[in-house]
């Protein structure tokens, strides 16, 4: 398909069509991002094998957790900037080289503590992959488009958790934890193929070439106006990430504890959610480029409030499996907008820094979702520790209503 292109203000030629190139961005960025998931949930599967592996505590194999965040939190910030001054593409490629080359060391990790160097530098790759293959997307996707494609990023972390079910149930029981992270080095060997050829955008090419694409953090607090719209975005998006953190790490537990779950019945509970999740990261997209952001987030959150309140008042089965698809449609759904968002409030050269920065600080406030949960069932049940997440989608509402601007239909300067 030919593809047409419009000057905005700034003079930088954008597509107004569909052509082999947008669908390129797309393919790339969908992958790297699966990546993400892919670890996340390798590292939570296979932590039962690796605690008996190297005979260490609760404690000590949640400290591998947290220095894989900690490098993803780094790697994100560091990563984003570079993207900003060096390029997408190519700042692309260098994350992904690096997430594969310590992912597969980990396997040949002879102790603990080398294990949590390769897990840290294997995070630094990836916490680069959100933000640059979103900025990626939403300067070559046309704005009517741009939070249909940013939406189908965001499903490809949904497909890295499946992806990583499948390698730990099938890879585990004959090659241990080490087999998973070495089938885990494949789909980075092709999220890494995937940008071979892959040109950078028009915008950040014309950037370059006006020799204007400086290290710009300080642009997400450039004015009043700016600041108080960045800070209405790590709201958002760490309320996005500490529900999302918070209950697919509980909920398991809350099952299996209050209502006596099998595994079975919980991993049915996981893959319904995830269903779930799917469909509501899709249908965001398409109604936040159908009616605009604002609104599309204000229903979400709303009804996400909503839906953690009764959902853990109930303790029928079939009503807890069934809501749980609802569950995630609405908690995760909003991950659909979030690339698109974020590209539209910040110029050309600080988009990636934006995306990054505002995206993984939210990642390191949702960090400590499982211990606030952990720390209020103490004393209280799971259940209603779980519960007071509905409160936290309100607060982002209120984010949405008072510091966030409306940016549907705007062209990308």
């Amino acid at each position: 398909m030919s593809q047409e292109v419009v000057e905005n203000s700034s003079g930088y030629k954008q597509n107004s069509k569909i052509g082999s190139y947008q669908w390129k961005t797309l393919w790339a960025s969908t992958v790297g991002y699966a990546m993400d998931g892919l670890d996340m949930m390798i590292l939570s599967f296979t932590m039962p094998l690796i605690m008996a592996y190297f005979s260490i505590n609760p404690a000590e194999a949640g400290s591998i957790s947290t220095i894989t965040l900690l490098g993803a939190v780094i790697g994100g910030i560091v990563f984003g900037i570079l993207a900003d001054k060096y390029g997408r593409v190519r700042v692309f490629t260098w994350t992904i080289l690096i997430f594969s080359v310590f992912t597969g060391l980990c396997a040949l990790s002879p102790n603990m503590e080398t294990l949590m160097v390769f897990r840290f530098l294997a995070g630094l790759g990836l916490g680069g992959e959100f933000g640059i293959g979103m900025t990626l997307v939403s300067e070559a996707w046309p704005k009517k488009y741009r939070s249909r494609a940013t939406s189908i990023v965001a499903v490809g972390f949904q497909l890295g958790i499946v992806l990583a079910t499948l390698s730990v149930l099938f890879i585990s029981p004959a090659f241990g934890w080490q087999g998973v992270f070495v089938a885990g080095i494949v789909p980075a060997l092709l999220a890494f193929w995937s940008r071979k050829n892959l040109e950078e955008p028009e915008q950040w090419l014309q950037l370059k070439h006006d020799k204007k694409n400086k290290i710009a953090i300080g642009h997400l607090f450039s004015s009043p106006r700016t600041t108080a719209t960045t800070i209405g975005l790590i709201i958002a998006t760490s309320v996005q990430n500490f529900g999302f953190y918070g209950i697919m790490t509980w909920m398991p537990t809350m099952l299996a504890n209050e209502l006596g779950y099998t595994f079975n019945k919980t991993t049915v509970w996981t893959v319904v959610t995830i269903v779930g999740m799917i469909i509501g990261i899709i249908v965001f997209g398409i109604l936040a480029d159908k009616i605009g952001r604002k609104p599309s987030y204000l229903i979400f959150l709303l009804s996400a409030a909503v839906i953690i309140w009764i959902y853990f008042q109930q303790s029928t089965p079939i009503v807890l499996l069934v809501l749980g698809g609802v569950l995630g449609f609405f908690v995760n759904g909003m991950m659909g907008g979030y690339g698109a968002l974020l590209a539209e409030h910040y110029s050309t050269g600080a988009r990636s820094t934006a995306e990054n920065v505002i995206f993984n600080v939210g990642r390191a406030v949702a960090g400590f979702a499982p211990l606030i949960i952990g720390y209020i069932s103490l004393n209280h049940s799971l259940s209603y520790a779980l519960s007071l997440l509905s409160g936290i989608y309100v607060l982002s509402a209120l984010s949405f209503i008072f510091l966030i601007p409306e940016t549907k239909g705007k062209e990308l300067d």
